[in-house]
């Protein structure tokens, strides 16, 4: 049986990501007690104990947690930003062409952030397949739910007196410099970074991706995400998305899969991917590597 360790259990991907797992059979989690939870020695020992461990801390403890692995044996996946363009790192995402295959070989495995995972599902087939260059310049834009904070902007949305500024739509990362726009450039391809407007509203879960595109033939796009997005993963490709009416942001809240769409025409198209920022795009995708490392089916313990 699979020994687990998740630091940081306390928060939010950590949290969900133990909500998965408190309940499976197949693994045996190791629990710190409460006055432990940041010790360094028992979590270095936890570590070393475990076959997998995620790791759901800020950056710079990510850094410093990895540093306390000495078991070769020990399998680590990172929820942070920390290494997810660094050399030696697996970018987890499966469903990318090769990449399921090197995860179940890897020790260290980068979990996506949940901009990216919607931009890089967009997108990297697209490269893949010649449609989009390497050098496009392209743009996206990206609407979230609140619980894509944390605990603390979680506190201020849910508290019993929020500033009624939180009640509109909010625009963040205006200096171009959001931590995701790295992995999103280097896993699809690309030679420029695009130009990123990531907003978040007063809903709990949920995140909606776009990536407008012109003169690109919409039938071509269609084709390469059938073909592209099979059984295997988490990403369906939806092919009446324009037919269905409203296309709303948390439709995907509570789920673990994703759904990637094209709406408009050969002038121009809207590519869209809907999922809970939550769980394709944390939580549910570090479940689904951990599956992948044990070799079991990759959905195991995820909700579609």
């Amino acid at each position: 049986m699979y020994k687990i360790f998740i630091d940081g259990s306390a928060g939010t991907t950590g949290l969900h990501i133990y909500d998965r797992l408190s309940e499976r059979k197949d693994i045996e989690l190791i629990i710190l007690e409460e006055e432990n939870r940041k010790n360094i020695d028992a979590r270095k020992e936890a570590i070393n104990k475990s076959d997998i461990t995620f790791l759901c801390l800020p950056d710079a403890a990510s850094i410093e947690a990895v540093s306390l692995v000495e078991n070769e044996n020990t399998a680590v996946i990172d929820t942070s930003t920390a290494h997810r363009v660094n050399d030696g790192w697996i970018y987890g995402f499966p469903e990318l062409t090769g990449y399921r295959e090197k995860i179940a070989e890897s020790k260290r495995i980068a979990n996506p952030g949940c901009h990216a995972s919607g931009f890089i599902s967009l997108v990297a087939p697209l490269v893949e397949n010649g449609i989009i260059r390497h050098d496009a310049a392209l743009s996206c834009f990206s609407l979230t739910g609140y619980s894509g904070g944390g605990k603390k902007m979680i506190s201020e949305y849910e508290s019993d007196f929020p500033d009624k500024k939180l009640k509109t739509p909010g625009m963040y990362g205006n200096t171009q410099k959001h931590k995701h726009l790295p992995e999103m450039a280097k896993i699809c391809g690309l030679e420029i970074l695009p130009v990123f407007c990531p907003v978040v509203a007063p809903y709990y879960s949920g995140m909606q991706v776009t990536v407008p595109l012109h003169g690109i033939k919409k039938s071509d796009v269609e084709d390469v995400y059938r073909e592209y997005y099979n059984e295997n993963g988490l990403i369906s490709f939806y092919p009446d998305a324009e037919n269905s009416g409203t296309l709303y942001a948390g439709e995907f809240s509570g789920r673990d899969d994703m759904q990637v769409s094209v709406c408009g025409n050969d002038e121009r198209i809207i590519l869209v991917s809907r999922f809970d920022n939550l769980g394709k795009g944390a939580s549910g995708t570090a479940i689904q590597n951990m599956n992948i490392l044990m070799g079991i089916k990759e959905k195991s313990g995820l909700k579609f």
